[in-house]
C-alpha cells in the first residue's frame, strides 16, 4: 500500500509530459517515424521466412528473386536505421527545450519565494533540484519516452507479423507479457523509496560541498578538513549504497527473469512445432518465430529497465514541482509609488517561530526625509526591525504603513523601487563593476561616475584596467570588505529611494572614508527618509530620532541629547563605547611610544 505521504506517481508524470505539449508536432513526427522504422525492421524476417518457405524448400532459386529479396532486405534495415536516427534527433530536441523552460520555471520559483524560505533551505539542495534533478528529467524525455514508444512500436509490428503468419504459435508468444507486467508492478514498488533516496543523498552531496567551499577559509583555519572529508564521504557512500540497491534489484528481477521467460516460450514454441505433425508449420514461419521471439526480449528489457529511470524522473520532478509549488513571496496590488519616506510602525511584533517573538509591540513615527537610528545590543530585533521594513517577512501582529499605506498593500515594483537596503555584508556579482552598480537598470555610466565619486571609489575604479567595465571576480574576491560595502552603497545612490535602510553599511571602511559618506548622506537626507542601523553610536548623534531595543523591545526614543539626559540604557551604552575608544587610544599611544 503507497504511503500517503508520497506524491502519486501519474499526476508527477503527467505534469512532466505536459511541458512537452510545445514540441507536440516533433514528437508526432518521431512517432511516425519509430512505427515506419518498426515496420521496416519487422519485414526482414517475414523476407526471410519467404525466402525459406517459397525458394529453398521447393528448390527453386532464381537469381532474380534472391537478389530482390536481397534489396529489399537492405533498404528496409537502411531505412530503419536512417529513420531511427532522424526520430532519435527530434525527441533529443524536445528534450532540451523541455528541460531549459522547466530550469526557467524552477530558477523563476526559487527567486519569488519568500526569504524566510531561504532561512532553513539549504543552498546546495536548491542548486541540486536546477541542475541535477532537471537533468534527469531530461532522460524522461531521451531515453525512457524514446525507448517507450520504440518498444511498443516494435512490439506492435511483431504482434501484428506474428499474426498473420501463425495465430496459434502467436498466443504461445504473447504468454510473455502477463509475466513481464509482473515483473514491472513488483520493480516498481521496490525501487521507488530507493530511488527517493538516491535523489536525497545527491542533494546531501551537493549540499556538503556547497558548505565547505564557501566555509573554506574557517574550515581550513581551525583543521576540519578531517571532519567535512568525512561528512561528504559519508554522504557520498550513502549515494553509494542506495545506487547499488537498485543495480541489484534490476540485475534480478530484469534481464535474468525476462531471458528466462523468452527461453520458456521458445521451448513452447519447438514443442507446438514438434507435435503439430508434418507440414503444419512451416521451417520459415519457425525461423520467423525465432527471431521475433529473439527481437521481442530486447524491448521487453529496455520498457522494463527504462522503470528504473522513469522512476529517478518522476521523483526528481516530485523535487523540483515541490520547489515550483511553494508559497510564493506576497505583494500587493498598489501600484502608485511612494510619493514620500514616512514610517509608520504600531505595535509591531514578528517571530521567526511560533511562540518566538523577536520583536514586540515596536511603535515607531518617521516623518519624510528624517533621520531614524535603531541602536541595542546583538539581538536586539534592529536587523529583524529593518528586514520587515523590507517588506521580506510577513509579522503576526500590528501594522506598518509606508507613505501613508499599509506595506502589504503595496507592489513588487512600488516596494523595491522605493525602499532600499545596504547591508553589511553585501552580495557583489561575478559581473562589471558597472553591471554590480546598475544591476540591469537604465542608468547612465556619468551618474554611476557620479555615485562612485560620492562613495570615494572613483580613484581606485580609475586605476583597474577597464575602469567601471573591469569584471570582478566571483563575489567580488577583487575588492576589500569595506570597498564592497562602498559599493553597495553606491547602487542606491545612482538611483535614490524615498526610504534608504543603512544595516551597519559603514562597519567595515576607514574614519576618513565614513566622515566623507557621513557628508553624503547629510545631503541625501534632503530627498530620502534614512534609517541607520549602527554599533557606532558616534554615527548617528545628529539622528532626528533613536530607537533603542533591547530584547525585541523598544525601551527608549528620542534624540541624542534627550536620551544621554535620561541617564538610562542609551546613556549606558554611550558610556562604554567612550570607554572603549579612549582605552583603545591609549593602548595605540603606547605601542607607538614603545
Amino acid at each position: 500500500m503507497r504511503n500517503p505521504s508520497q506524491p502519486a506517481l501519474w499526476p508527477t508524470l503527467k505534469r512532466l509530459l505536459a511541458y512537452g505539449s510545445p514540441w507536440r508536432k516533433s514528437i508526432i513526427k518521431a512517432v511516425i517515424m519509430l512505427w515506419v522504422a518498426s515496420a521496416a525492421e519487422v519485414s526482414g524476417p517475414a523476407l526471410i521466412s519467404y525466402f525459406i518457405d517459397h525458394l529453398v524448400a521447393e528448390k527453386q532459386l532464381p537469381l532474380a528473386m534472391i537478389g530482390g529479396l536481397a534489396a529489399a532486405y537492405i533498404l528496409l534495415q537502411g531505412l530503419a536505421a536512417l529513420l531511427h536516427y532522424t526520430q532519435a534527433l527530434l525527441f533529443n530536441e524536445a528534450a532540451v527545450g523541455v528541460v531549459q523552460q522547466l530550469r526557467t520555471d524552477v530558477m523563476d520559483a526559487a527567486l519569488r519565494q519568500p526569504v524566510s524560505a531561504f532561512d532553513t533551505q539549504p543552498v546546495g539542495q536548491l542548486i541540486s533540484r536546477v541542475t541535477n534533478d532537471t537533468e534527469v528529467i531530461r532522460d524522461l524525455y531521451v531515453t525512457v519516452v524514446a525507448t517507450v514508444l520504440r518498444s511498443a512500436a516494435l512490439i506492435g509490428a511483431m504482434l501484428v507479423a506474428m499474426f498473420s503468419l501463425n495465430w496459434r504459435m502467436a498466443l504461445v508468444a504473447i504468454v510473455i507479457f502477463p509475466a513481464v507486467l509482473v515483473v514491472m508492478l513488483i520493480y516498481q514498488r521496490l525501487s521507488t523509496p530507493i530511488v527517493r533516496r538516491v535523489r536525497s543523498y545527491l542533494a546531501d552531496i551537493n549540499d556538503g560541498f556547497n558548505e565547505a567551499v564557501n566555509g573554506m577559509g574557517v574550515i581550513q583555519q581551525f583543521r576540519q578538513q578531517m571532519r567535512f572529508g568525512k561528512k561528504l564521504a559519508d554522504a557520498s557512500e550513502a549515494h553509494y549504497d542506495a545506487r547499488m540497491q537498485t543495480l541489484k534489484l534490476e540485475g534480478f528481477l530484469l534481464r535474468p527473469l525476462l531471458s528466462l521467460f523468452s527461453a520458456l516460450i521458445l521451448c513452447g514454441l519447438l514443442f507446438q512445432f514438434g507435435y503439430a505433425g508434418n507440414g503444419a508449420i512451416e521451417v520459415g514461419v519457425l525461423y520467423a518465430f525465432i527471431s521475433y521471439l529473439g527481437r521481442l526480449n530486447e524491448p521487453l528489457i529496455q520498457l522494463t529497465t527504462q522503470q528504473s529511470m522513469l522512476q529517478q524522473a518522476v521523483v526528481a520532478g516530485e523535487r523540483v514541482f515541490e520547489l515550483m509549488d511553494c508559497q510564493q513571496q506576497h505583494y500587493g496590488p498598489d501600484n502608485q509609488p511612494l510619493a514620500s519616506g514616512r514610517i509608520d510602525v504600531s505595535e509591531l511584533s514578528f517571530a521567526y517561530r511560533d511562540g518566538q517573538n523577536v520583536l514586540r509591540d515596536i511603535n515607531l513615527q518617521a516623518p519624510a526625509k528624517s533621520f531614524i537610528a535603531l541602536v541595542g545590543h546583538t539581538g536586539s530585533g534592529k536587523s529583524t526591525l529593518a528586514n520587515l521594513l523590507m517588506g521580506y517577512y510577513p509579522w503576526s501582529q500590528g501594522e506598518i504603513r509606508l507613505d501613508g499605506r499599509p506595506l502589504e498593500s503595496l507592489s513588487h515594483s512600488v516596494l523595491r523601487k522605493g525602499v532600499a537596503m545596504v547591508q553589511q555584508d553585501p552580495v557583489v556579482m561575478a559581473e562589471s563593476l558597472y553591471m554590480n552598480v546598475t544591476l540591469g537598470r537604465d542608468i547612465s555610466e556619468e551618474r554611476v561616475w557620479q555615485a562612485l565619486e560620492t562613495v570615494q571609489l572613483a580613484d581606485l575604479v580609475r586605476s583597474m584596467p577597464e575602469g567601471i567595465h573591469t569584471q570582478l571576480g566571483e563575489q567580488g574576491n577583487t575588492l576589500s570588505v569595506g570597498q564592497k560595502q562602498l559599493l553597495a552603497l553606491a547602487r542606491v545612490l545612482v538611483d535614490t529611494p524615498e526610504i534608504l535602510i543603512l544595516d551597519e553599511a559603514t562597519a567595515n571602511i576607514d574614519s576618513g572614508t565614513e566622515q566623507a559618506i557621513g557628508h553624503a548622506l547629510s545631503a541625501l537626507r534632503q530627498r530620502t527618509t534614512l534609517v541607520v542601523i549602527a554599533h557606532r553610536l558616534s554615527t548617528i548623534t545628529q539622528a532626528d530620532t533613536i530607537l533603542v531595543l533591547h530584547r525585541g523591545q523598544a525601551v527608549e526614543s528620542g534624540r541624542h541629547e534627550a536620551l544621554l539626559a535620561k541617564r538610562g540604557r542609551y546613556w549606558q551604552m554611550y558610556q562604554l563605547q567612550l570607554a572603549g575608544e579612549e582605552l583603545a587610544s591609549s593602548s595605540y599611544e603606547e605601542s607607538a611610544v614603545m
